[in-house]
């Protein structure tokens, strides 16, 4: 796709950056009442209701809406179709991407098997050496200098991608690559479809602690997989209404991965989108236009959000006033998180683009409208906000969390679980109707709703870029 869509006439431009903005549609002053209206038409339930047709898409497809599969396809065609029979003009544009298929993974140390999860587009091999143990996170070359030739490198996970943890273990000369988890739980990921890299697997923080004493050990890593030429599909939709040289933007991704049917992970942002977007309407009483995505091949690097932000000319990128991300929005032990726009947490990652501080504000203001008290997250880079605030456009999100563990300070404040993960089942074919909290999913459709009506109104707090 690289972020050219076609049969939109006019509205290509706008989306694409082909050429001059399109005249908005003649509509009725703004509505005050907008944020209010939408909050109290969208709803959960209804929400729940494309949730129960995307996991009857997997049943019907071979479990899973995963990259290249025909279960992806009918969910693309679900969400197209739901949205023209609302009156939307609607693209699905393709893209092409690399897709990855595991074949087998092991890993054993001395002899001995140990527990590793995949890490997407690893380069196959098979290494056996020593076990050198780096005791850093592997993001410079220089944290990595001293590995010996040829040998199996731990590192820890945080701050960088994987995917620059393990070029850095190739430029040190490392054959191989793991990476321990920072949380309780296994770890799988993705390197992202990177030259340069190791074969690499992912541990547990427990796995990874007993490894970390264990330097000079020999170590089997094997990877047995293939990458493949495919293509995907995003789906794009946009008022007619509002202004389109500032435009308030949300997303979420659509696929899930090839283990199951991803209905938390993540059906309930796509859904929960597709609801909100039912709720305002093709021609809403707006002052910015709103333009909606579901996302292709998130799970193997952000890669339909990426082709879309790539393909933008400079003047329509900054006709995007801002993005909002929806991922994981009924996660059975939910949190209430919000990306932290202006890193007042004083964790991970800095603060997000000028406009970001606030976006996360009304966030917030909107979960506590519904009685939640969010908290900040990291802007990490896992979910399709990384592209655009890679390219200077304000961004925030709402995210209910996936594979780690929640604090009992957060049990306290939310209810739930403490010391289990948001999400059990992440990244797993438990990934069912069963595995939503719907009050969770709730809550977080009406602030999608309440926070998409009022930028829809005002955009102040967002700088003009």
């Amino acid at each position: 796709m690289r972020g050219r869509l076609a049969g939109l006439v006019g509205l290509a431009a706008l989306l694409v950056g082909c050429g001059a903005a399109p005249a908005p549609a003649a509509a009725p002053a703004s509505d005050p009442t907008l944020p209010a209206r939408l909050v109290a038409t969208a709803s959960g339930d209804r929400a729940h209701a494309h949730l129960e047709r995307l996991q009857a898409i997997a049943d019907e497809h071979g479990g899973n809406r995963a990259l290249g599969t025909p279960g992806y396809d009918a969910s693309v065609d679900y969400v197209a179709e739901t949205l023209r029979a609302a009156g939307f003009t609607v693209d699905t544009p393709s893209f092409d991407v690399r897709a990855f298929a595991l074949q087998d993974k092991r890993l054993t140390v001395d002899g001995a098997p140990v527990e590793a999860g995949a890490m997407g587009f690893s380069p196959a091999g098979e290494v056996s050496a020593p076990l050198h143990v780096a005791g850093t996170l592997g993001c410079t070359p220089e944290e990595l200098a001293g590995t010996p030739a040829g040998a199996v490198v731990l590192v820890q996970r945080g701050t960088c991608p994987f995917g620059v943890k393990s070029q850095n273990a190739r430029t040190a000369g490392a054959a191989a690559l793991i990476v321990s988890n920072s949380e309780d739980g296994p770890l799988d990921g993705t390197l992202g479809d990177l030259d340069g890299t190791v074969p690499s697997l992912g541990v547990s923080k427990a796995v990874g602690e007993q490894l970390a004493t264990r330097a000079g050990a020999p170590v089997t890593l094997l990877v047995a997989a293939t990458t493949t030429e495919t293509t995907s599909r995003n789906v794009i939709a946009q008022t007619t209404t509002g202004n389109p040289d500032r435009v308030v933007m949300a997303g979420a991704h659509l696929d899930s991965v090839p283990e199951g049917p991803g209905i938390n992970d993540n059906g309930t942002g796509s859904a929960a989108l597709l609801d909100v977007a039912l709720a305002l309407g093709p021609a809403p009483a707006a002052e910015q236009a709103v333009r909606f995505a579901w996302w292709g091949a998130e799970e193997v690097g952000l890669v339909g959000s990426t082709r879309y932000v790539e393909g933008l000319s400079p003047e329509d990128a900054a006709r995007i006033a801002l993005y909002l991300n929806l991922d994981m929005v009924g996660s059975p032990n939910p949190g209430y998180l919000v990306y932290d726009g202006d890193d007042s947490d004083r964790e991970g990652e800095g603060p997000g683009p000028a406009g970001s501080a606030a976006v996360e504000q009304v966030l917030l203001e909107q979960l506590a409208a519904v009685g939640v008290q969010g908290s900040g997250t990291d802007f990490d880079g896992r979910s399709d906000y990384g592209p655009f605030i890679e390219a200077d456009i304000p961004a925030g999100g709402l995210f209910t969390g996936a594979e780690e563990a929640k604090t009992p300070e957060q049990a306290t404040q939310w209810g739930g679980t403490a010391g289990t993960p948001y999400d059990a089942c992440y990244h797993q074919p438990c990934d069912t109707l069963a595995n939503v909290d719907r009050q969770a999913l709730d809550r977080n459709v009406d602030a999608l709703a309440g926070t998409i009506g009022r930028f829809a109104l005002t955009l102040n707090g967002v700088p003009p870029r």
